[in-house]
Parts: C-alpha cells; structure tokens; sequence
C-alpha cells in the first residue's frame, strides 16, 4: 500500500479517535509525540501535540461532553443528517446505511449512535482504505463515499469546531479536520 494511502489512513483513524470520546492518557501520550512538518496542516499537528502535553484527562472529558454530548445536546451536533437537513435520523443517515450495506461495512456491536456522525464516518474511511471491510476500496469508490457522506458537511463541522466556545484541546482538531478535508478533496479532484 503506497504511504500517502498509510497516511490518509492514520488521519482519518486520529479524528475518528477523537471524536468518539475524550483521549485518555495513553492515547495522549502518543499525541503529544506528533511532529508536523510545516505546511498548515503539519502546524496543526504540532498544535494539539502541544495542547496534549500535561492536559489532565478529567478536563477533555469535560470539554468532550460540553463540546458533543452536553445535556440534551452538546454545543455541536456531530452528524451529517444534521448538518444536512436540520434534524437527526433523516435522509443523509439512510443513504449511508444502504452505502454501507453495498460496502459490506456493518454497524459495530453495542454502538448506540446513529452512523452518519463524524467519528464513524473517519472510521469508515479509514477502513474503507485500509481493506477492513475486505479489499482496499479502490479511488473511485473512496471518492463517492468521501464526496456522498464527508465531504458535504464535514468541512463545516470541522470549521465549527475550530471556533466552538468550549473548544480549547480540540481547536486544533477542528483545523487538522478541516485542513484534512481540503487535501482529499482536492486529492480526489487530481485523480479523477
């Protein structure tokens, strides 16, 4: 597998890690050992390698809450019905689901959210270009995944989130998404 496909992977797989439930100290260990080069994007790394570095763990929970769970509902909504439509369980979620089932990419046990919501979108490329479901999804197929059900809203909810009010740790998360989101779309742009 050629590394820039290693790569987009292991970006997709830190956002969707992120995203599912606030690091622990294990994990933000390994953050806080990122090294970005110097383009935007490698600054965005170093970014949250940097805010990773003596965060206490009991305050990313709190932001992770504040930020996606909240009571009743967090100062972001993470999923792409949402995003789309203005409400939860509509049509962007029904379509993923029958995408899904073309894919062969089933719902994880025990997981309770619905499946358009960002984490599990990241996952779902990431495995999508790791071979997780089976083979590698070849370019084309990434392309109408990443166009149908990311590349439609997450770039604004990545913008949203780089300028959430409870945004601190997870500011830099927002950019490297967003930054993230640009690359593969104009990626997939030059392979078409």
């Amino acid at each position: 597998m050629p590394e820039e496909d290693q790569l987009r992977a292991q970006c997709y797989w830190l956002l969707a890690r992120l995203l599912a439930c606030a690091p622990d100290q294990e994990f933000l260990d390994q953050i806080a050992g990122l090294k970005g080069d110097e383009t935007d994007l490698g600054r965005a790394i170093n970014a949250l390698a940097g805010a990773a570095r003596g965060a206490p763990v009991s305050a990313l929970e709190e932001e992770h809450f504040n930020l996606f769970v909240g009571v009743g509902h967090g100062e972001l909504v993470p999923y792409a019905s949402y995003y789309l439509t203005g409400f939860l369980h509509e049509k962007p979620l029904a379509n993923l689901r029958l995408d899904m089932s073309r894919l062969g990419i089933a719902r994880a046990v025990g997981v309770v959210e619905p499946e358009d919501n960002i984490s599990s979108l990241c996952e779902m490329m990431a495995g999508m270009i790791m071979g997780d479901f089976g083979e590698p999804a070849d370019l084309p197929t990434q392309r109408a995944f990443f166009d149908r059900h990311i590349g439609s809203w997450a770039p604004r909810f990545f913008e949203d989130l780089e300028a959430a009010r409870n945004a601190a740790f997870y500011m830099p998360v927002g950019t490297i998404g967003r930054l993230f989101m640009v690359v593969e779309s104009e990626a997939f742009k030059m392979a078409a």
